[in-house]
């Protein structure tokens, strides 16, 4: 049976990378390259993976940004034909991602910067985004399934820093311009910022709700910007956001002491910028109250990865049934769930 349309789907929940309820699946060919890792060993994780989030009907998952290990370094080319040899693979996994309703995405690493005035590293970036991109195209993927990259760096002009965005937008090759979307940071670019640069390239853009209370200059409205952000993508794509909450508890540091030089530990107040293992319900419940009557996806950037998402759903039904109604999560099916999260966090 073929999903149903996204107007009516109920919202789909998601999580980054690694499973640590089932540990034993990896997320990505790890060897070094004297190993000879491929991508064709990564898609096997993936399709591992993606029956395993079947079985706890988790419907949307950001693959890892080294699936095609060396594809793209500039010192090894015997790694860069992977994409283009793993094409039936890559039809493959694509072909059961779409049955299983999975929505996938990448996330490229924080060294992919197209905003640099590094010219040597803004064009080393421009092809990693293209490796994702063509890995996504072979998939067969549709609109939904994108890349996802922050502004870069500041270089100490912020609004340089937009600018230099928007000019190499323009040279990106169409594949990428099709998958990539923008999303705000909590140090640098505000929500603020890529809405600047969306009206200069198009470009869609990702909501995130801890940056946007990390890093809000301009002072924006959340449901305001939330609603803005989510009128970047097309009709027919549902666009999703990213949800996490701020680490609490005291943080323990390692420091030597500069006077008897024996290593002490030093108890330091929280980071809001860091994420917790576990996304507070509370706070999403109050986010997705605030966002009543707008579509999105949710990503969950918890520590605690598909844990963190099997706690949250039994956490809806127990506080907020009607926030769980729109993921589709009914009270019938509670105990389920609540014997999942048990049984996970036992496996973990």
């Amino acid at each position: 049976m073929p999903p149903a349309p996204a107007d009516t789907a109920p919202l789909r929940l998601g999580f980054p990378v690694k499973l640590l309820g089932a540990p034993e699946i990896r997320s990505n060919d790890t060897r070094r390259w004297q190993s000879g890792p491929h991508l064709r060993v990564s898609l096997e994780y993936l399709d591992a993976t993606l029956d395993h989030l079947a079985r706890h009907d988790i419907r949307m998952y950001r693959m890892s940004s080294d699936l095609a290990p060396y594809a793209t370094h500039p010192d090894m080319p015997q790694f860069h034909g992977m994409v283009a040899e793993s094409d039936a693979e890559l039809r493959a996994v694509g072909r059961k991602a779409r049955a299983l309703d999975i929505r996938l995405s990448f996330h490229p690493s924080q060294f992919v910067v197209l905003n640099s005035p590094d010219p040597a590293l803004v064009e080393r970036s421009i092809r990693d985004l293209a490796s994702q991109a063509e890995m996504l195209d072979r998939m067969e993927m549709g609109p939904e399934a994108v890349v996802v990259i922050h502004v870069g760096g500041t270089y100490g002009d912020v609004a340089a820093g937009n600018a230099r965005w928007v000019e190499t937008w323009k040279r990106l090759p169409a594949p990428v311009r099709r998958r990539l979307v923008l999303e705000h940071d909590d140090l640098r670019f505000s929500a603020a910022d890529t809405l600047w640069i969306h009206g200069h390239t198009g470009v869609r853009l990702i909501f995130d709700h801890q940056h946007f209370w990390c890093l809000n200059p301009a002072g924006l409205d959340m449901r305001d910007t939330l609603a803005r952000m989510l009128r970047t993508w097309p009709d027919g794509v549902r666009p999703k956001v990213h949800f996490s909450s701020p680490r609490t508890e005291m943080r323990e540091v390692r420091r030597r002491d500069r006077t008897t030089g024996k290593a002490t530990t030093a108890l330091l107040a929280p980071v809001w910028t860091g994420h917790a293992d576990f996304a507070n319900p509370f706070e999403f419940i109050t986010f997705m109250r605030l966002a009543d009557g707008l579509e999105f996806d949710v990503m969950l950037e918890s520590k605690a990865k598909d844990l963190a998402l099997i706690r949250l759903r039994p956490d809806l039904l127990r506080y907020a049934p009607a926030v769980a109604a729109r993921f589709g999560l009914r009270d019938e099916a509670r105990p389920a769930l609540e014997a999942e999260e048990a049984t996970s966090m036992a496996v973990a």
